[in-house]
């Protein structure tokens, strides 16, 4: 099963994970077929949020909710079950200097699309 491991970190701690470890520990995880994808993101102040509100598309500079810690990187994994994506999550080496939500991925619904 896919699982979703978000890296979230506060502004001070945004570097504080050099790119190496997180290289080396993404490189264990594909060595045991676990990491399906994972990137960092560049700061939060280069976010754009995009909404469309009665067809008129509205952008704004910056994340969408203002929070401690901002989303900085995401993990997607393949695990077989929610405690083994927790064990892989908690790996992750950010998870030292800020948190790391896990979500199962789930399928679109496609059995009511008008066809």
């Amino acid at each position: 099963m896919k699982y979703l491991c978000l890296v979230y970190l506060d502004q001070e701690n945004w570097s504080a994970c050099p790119d190496p470890v997180c290289a080396a520990y993404a490189q264990g995880l594909i060595d045991n077929d676990r990491l399906i994808a994972g990137e960092p993101l560049h700061p939060v102040h280069t976010a754009t949020t995009i909404r469309v509100r009665n067809g008129q598309v509205q952008l704004y500079d910056g994340p969408f909710a203002e929070t401690k810690e901002l989303l900085a990187g995401f993990y997607l994994v393949d695990a077989k079950d929610l405690n083994e994506a927790i064990q892989i999550a908690g790996g992750i080496p950010p998870a030292k200097y800020g948190s790391i939500e896990v979500r199962p991925v789930r399928q679109l619904d496609l059995s009511d699309a008008a066809g």
